[in-house]
């Protein structure tokens, strides 16, 4: 990486004023007179500009990290670079992290420290990896086992980092994958590893009031919550039907939930589990034209014959 010093205010400004001046000047350039090798050419130099321009980025943000108060950033960090640089909070919540992993840090004396990721960060000051080999290495380095040492963990990231100044970001992950199955070549199946990608996370609440929930959750946790999702019945059998379909004009009443995702939300705040037995054959999932055998039936513990829909012995809300 570039040489760091001391700079004062009036530097600071003079060097983004000669920038501004700089991009000024580039933006109304006209290229028709250039060949399509100059073009290409030219493109790989804007290229190398664009991945530059962060490394400035990130030392300001982990300044605002370190240094400013809430107080003064009106809130949390994000939102404050979310709303000085115009920017989704999401955006601005990457950058944060990026800035953490590839900025320049300081130790509690005031000593600097390398980077996290150090070969990355030397790679994106020369401008030869950019935001999308990052990510690559980034997750690579969030996927390694908790066993893996520091010193195995600095060699494989640097390699990852020259590498990526060779090759695009999903050559770059291919590597990447190479490189994690020769240091953990057994997978994160342990317990620990596991433990580390647990995760549940609730959504913002939408305009119709509802919120999206995902989860990530161990395989101790999940046999509870697995009686909540109906057992479809399996695929048919691979020998077709040699009678053709008849169409009646009779048409078939929808069911009340269309889809496969909406079915065990809808039984879970509804009926559940009266109205399991009540789900008419036709709102099963089926996607060929063969018959049914016998014994593909929904796998409900007490599972008996479908029951007419205006039947009494139906459930008054499958009627």
């Amino acid at each position: 990486m570039g040489s760091r010093g001391v700079v004062d205010r009036q530097t600071v400004t003079a060097i983004f004023d000669a920038l501004d001046a700089a991009a000024d000047r580039l933006v109304g350039l006209d290229f028709d007179a250039l060949t399509t090798p100059e073009w290409l050419v030219l493109l790989g130099r804007c290229e190398k500009v664009r991945r530059r321009l962060p490394v400035a980025e990130h030392q300001l943000i982990n300044n605002l990290a370190r240094q400013a108060s809430a107080e003064e950033l009106g809130g949390k960090l994000s939102h404050a670079i979310a709303d000085w640089a115009l920017t989704s909070r999401t955006e601005a919540s990457r950058r944060s992290n990026a800035a953490a992993d590839l900025g320049p840090r300081r130790a509690l004396t005031g000593e600097p420290i390398a980077p996290v990721l150090a070969g990355a960060a030397a790679a994106q000051c020369d401008g030869t990896i950019g935001a999308e080999h990052i990510a690559v290495i980034r997750r690579f380095c969030r996927q390694l086992p908790g066993w893996v040492d520091q010193a195995t963990r600095e060699r494989a990231e640097a390699q990852l980092a020259r590498q990526g100044g060779q090759v695009r970001p999903e050559q770059l992950s291919g590597l990447a994958a190479t490189i994690a199955d020769r240091l953990n070549p057994d997978g994160t199946y342990r317990d620990e590893d596991r433990a580390r990608r647990r995760a549940l996370m609730l959504g913002s609440q939408q305009a119709d009031g509802m919120s999206e929930l995902r989860a990530r959750i161990t395989p101790s946790c999940a046999p509870p919550w697995k009686p909540c999702w109906p057992s479809w019945p399996p695929r048919a059998c691979a020998t077709p039907n040699p009678k053709p379909p008849v169409w009646t004009a009779v048409p078939v009443r929808p069911p009340s939930t269309p889809t496969p995702a909406q079915r065990p939300n809808a039984l879970m705040t509804g009926c559940w589990p009266g109205c399991a037995p009540c789900w008419r054959p036709e709102s099963w999932v089926s996607t060929t034209a063969y018959p049914r055998r016998s014994s593909c039936r929904p796998r409900w513990p007490n599972w008996k014959p479908l029951p007419d829909r205006d039947s009494p012995a139906a459930a008054p809300c499958c009627r």
